[in-house]
């Protein structure tokens, strides 16, 4: 398999380079471990040297074993070639419990340090809490100062080269960075076409927070998401006048933005073809027909909303950035 070479960028943690598709390994139902980290290698052939994982997809020990194989195999020289991302479970987000979290997550990874350790959601869930599986009562006040003064400690410790957030609207970022001595170098959101983001990049962007895209095809799973990108008549018009196919359209677009993505397919071929968008652009007018698209957000958040919980309205919780 021809290995594409993948652009990176230069996060504000210092001279540190992430490159700008990362593999996402978040599965519903989960694949088998053996067979996750079977294509994870194969996704290192192919030229992928991001890899994004976290605590509650289970999916850390996988990742690790397939650093180790490429390793072994020479498909890399060095650990250093890989740029792997984590984040913190929710059980964990307190401030006392954030060591002991990244501790576990590199101990399942068989690693020194993650290049990337972000907190999963601005959201507290009681102690014990494991994947999604939770009830409103679970959810807990979120202590952004505690949590945050524990991720900086990571990363002064060396077991995270860069830390960030995932989730964060505009209102949780200030409040964050009134205290930060680290600021976020990244912000991992749900963004693409249908779900363009525009308002809380261009905060980001003010504040030298990366962007970075999941769900970049709009996530057509089983629990949640839709066609919206992948059915778009305007991106079907854009791909056809290019030779390209619509997946592909949606990365270009998001690149072409400053943002770095989060793809997720299993499938061989579209594992190559998702790396397939550096050599051509989209032109003035398909950016502004892109914009034209329709905006609704594929993951609401309803579940994090409760009456007697942290957050009572959506407008709360994702800071009314839409």
């Amino acid at each position: 398999m021809e290995r594409v070479q993948i652009p990176e960028v230069i996060l504000s943690s210092g001279n540190y380079k992430m490159p700008v598709i990362g593999m996402g390994t978040a599965g519903y139902p989960l694949s088998p471990p053996h067979h996750l980290t079977t294509i994870l290698i194969d996704a290192i052939q192919a030229g992928y040297r991001h890899f994004d994982t976290a605590s509650a997809y289970g999916t850390e020990e996988p990742v690790g074993r397939a650093v180790a194989e490429a390793l072994d195999r020479g498909l890399i020289k060095s650990r250093d070639q890989i740029f792997i991302t984590s984040k913190l479970r929710c059980s964990d987000s307190h401030h006392d419990l954030v060591l002991p979290a990244i501790h576990l997550t590199l101990r399942r990874l068989g690693l020194d340090y993650v290049d990337l350790y972000l907190i999963h959601l601005p959201v507290r869930m009681k102690e014990g809490i494991e994947g999604f599986e939770f009830t409103k009562e679970d959810l807990l006040p979120f202590d952004i100062k505690g949590t945050w003064e524990a991720m900086e400690e990571c990363h002064r410790l060396g077991l995270a080269k860069s830390i960030g957030v995932s989730n964060f609207g505009s209102k949780k970022l200030t409040q964050l960075l009134q205290h930060a001595t680290i600021p976020p170098a990244v912000n991992q959101v749900e963004m693409n076409v249908a779900w363009q983001q525009q308002k809380l990049r261009e905060f980001c962007s003010s504040r030298g927070i990366h962007v970075s895209a999941w769900s970049p095809l709009a996530a057509n799973g089983a629990i949640w998401g839709s066609l919206a990108v992948m059915e778009s008549p305007i991106l079907k018009n854009i791909a056809a006048a290019n030779g390209k196919n619509v997946a592909q359209v949606a990365l270009r677009w998001i690149y072409e933005q400053g943002v770095s993505v989060i793809v997720k397919s299993f499938n061989h071929e579209r594992m190559k073809e998702n790396l397939q968008i550096f050599d051509w652009k989209l032109t003035q007018d398909e950016l502004f027909q892109i914009q034209q698209i329709p905006q609704r957000r594929g993951f609401t958040g309803e579940v994090f909303v409760h009456s007697e919980g942290p957050y009572k309205t959506l407008e709360d919780f994702w800071d009314d950035d839409a």
